[in-house]
């Protein structure tokens, strides 16, 4: 844990709550469940929504590619961008438009996992429902998290989650992957945070 001056004189802490081997065992354990609970993958589609939950459903699609023969990893992971689907759009009306890219067939009566890195407030996911609402039909959709920190706003509920983590709400919970970061690590920062296997 690191003990960090913060803005104006106050104590900002800093502890590592997974690194590189626990963020791997999650995914795995992530994936294996996602094969279970779905019977296979013949449906399953992984959509990530950036940054971070892009590389994460395409490392599950990996780790799933892994175990079962026939699941092709590169048409079945994709990116839904949100940007125009979020309600806090007015506060950030400068946010540059992302890319989605879904497989060849479409989502149609297929299972969506949407991926993302940490689960909070849930305004982000119901973005991407109204963002999958408008792409096609899709049989079901669930979803896939890294973290939840906890504090919904909105009766959202992840089906996989890699690690629970209660936070305060002042505290703040930053995902580092190494295809956008150079590390695999998630952090824990704010006033009181309780660093390590919090």
């Amino acid at each position: 844990m690191t003990v960090r001056r913060g803005g104006e004189g106050g104590l900002q802490v800093t502890g590592t709550v997974l690194g590189a081997p626990d963020i791997a065992r999650a995914l795995t354990r992530i994936a294996h469940e996602i094969l279970e609970r779905n019977e296979g993958h013949d449906s399953l589609v992984l959509l990530g929504i950036p940054t971070r939950g892009v590389p994460l459903a395409h490392r599950l699609a990996a780790r799933i590619a892994q175990v079962e023969p026939g699941f092709d990893p590169t048409d079945r992971a994709g990116a839904l961008d949100i940007t125009m689907y979020r309600d806090d759009l007015h506060r950030q009306p400068t946010r540059a438009i992302g890319e989605t890219t879904l497989p060849a067939e479409g989502i149609d009566d297929r299972t969506i996992v949407l991926v993302d890195d940490v689960f909070h407030t849930g305004r982000t996911i119901r973005a991407a429902l109204d963002a999958i609402k408008d792409l096609g039909r899709p049989r079901a959709v669930q979803l896939a998290v890294l973290v939840d920190r906890g504090h919904r706003e909105l009766p959202i509920r992840a089906d996989f989650v890699g690690k629970n983590l209660p936070t305060a709400k002042t505290e703040r919970v930053d995902v580092h992957l190494e295809e956008t970061d150079d590390a695999d690590e998630v952090l824990i920062s704010g006033a009181g945070s309780k660093g390590a296997g919090a």
